[in-house]
């Protein structure tokens, strides 16, 4: 189904970011233990480092929404850091002794992190990102591209399969990537508007960045 062809609701939400976790943390654990030293699909990393940095992407996100006044010029200071050559810079690592189990235990708490400051933060806020200051709503869509796209990568690394609802997808376009077309399906439209996939058309692209302008709200 189309972009064009449904209604797609107005706003993300703390429980669109949430749900998006749910499933990705339900198909994960799908998983075989042996399986998380592969590669995950197009990435350089392997499937464990990929759960550790999408747990990071989730803190990261939450946190710049933490201070009562947050930073607009650069991100909240924690030190990122990759424990090797070409390995994800992160803040967070997983414990490896904790296997699998532990590894998406991680990863549901840095989704409820942002998920309790999605439903906390008032609409006006708006805190740091590389591509522009965003709001909640944005951080919150942010959230459930890196969550829905690093799932995809991950389930061709573990040999899963993994198909992310319509309707969740046809939001965050709608939020993030408002330029993207409108006669696809959602799930491939997104896997293309973060250079993962071709669509009829329309090569495979080299680079992409989302926009994370907040949107005006109108009254009901």
């Amino acid at each position: 189904m189309s972009r064009s062809s449904q209604e797609v609701p107005p706003f993300v939400t703390a429980d669109d970011l949430e749900r998006a976790v749910h499933l990705a943390v339900d198909v994960l654990r799908e998983a075989p233990e042996d399986a998380w030293g592969r590669k995950a699909g197009s990435l350089e990393w392997d499937c464990w480092e990929t759960v550790e940095h999408l747990c990071d992407d989730l803190f990261y996100y939450a946190v710049q929404l933490g201070p009562r006044t947050p930073p607009l010029n650069g991100s909240v200071p924690f030190v990122y850091e990759s424990r090797r050559p070409g390995g994800p810079g992160n803040a967070l690592y997983a414990k490896r002794a904790v296997g699998p189990a532990g590894l998406l235990e991680a990863l549901e708490a840095s989704g409820a992190l942002l998920v309790a400051m999605v439903r906390t933060r008032p609409p006006h806020v708006r805190a740091y990102h590389a591509y522009g200051a965003s709001d909640p709503e944005g951080f919150a869509a942010m959230g459930i591209v890196e969550t829905l796209v690093h799932t995809h990568d991950l389930a061709e690394g573990l040999g899963l399969a993994w198909t992310p609802p319509d309707d969740l997808c046809a939001r965050v376009l709608a939020r993030l990537f408002p330029d993207a077309p409108h006669d696809t399906d959602p799930w491939p439209t997104l896997l293309w508007a973060t250079g993962r996939a071709e669509l009829p058309g329309r090569p495979r692209l080299t680079t992409w960045r989302w926009d994370g302008t907040p949107r005006t709200r109108h009254p009901a």
